[in-house]
């Protein structure tokens, strides 16, 4: 089952346009380096599973794997050969909206090179461009 979810407080979300950078988780929280967005789009809940995944196989074991975003907003479409009117399609698919700076993917306990492996193949599943940042040191 994908991820979508358990309740909504507006039935029908609109389109809305992506401005600005992320200000908040936009840094490495959790782990020791992230995967982090470097322009904005939808991420749709199929693409972050399959992203899942694929770092899962990588850090098995030995690491963890954090995931910082979640699908809640609707992408909806109406059937092809659809008159027009009608009203709005029935939702298709979930996303999450992404703005550049966002903070994908964390994970900790394995070596940077190996979170350099783990983020290349995460990154060939993403819709998006990303880079792999460090976790900054606190003072």
């Amino acid at each position: 089952m994908a991820l979508m979810p358990k309740r909504v407080k507006h039935r029908k979300s609109q389109r809305g346009r992506i401005r600005g950078n992320a200000t908040r988780g936009n840094r490495v929280v959790f782990g020791e380096f992230g995967l982090q967005a470097v322009e904005g789009g939808w991420i749709s809940a199929q693409t972050i599973e399959a992203g899942r995944i694929a770092a899962q196989q990588y850090v098995r074991g030995e690491g963890k794997l954090y995931i910082r975003i979640f699908p809640d907003k609707s992408i909806t479409s109406i059937p092809l050969e659809t008159r027009m009117g009608k009203g709005k399609g029935e939702p298709d698919y979930w996303a999450a909206v992404v703005r550049p700076g966002t903070m994908l993917y964390e994970v900790t306990g394995i070596t940077e090179q190996a979170a350099k492996i783990c983020f290349a193949r995460l990154a060939h599943k993403m819709p998006i461009r990303v880079r792999m940042v460090p976790r900054e040191p606190t003072l």
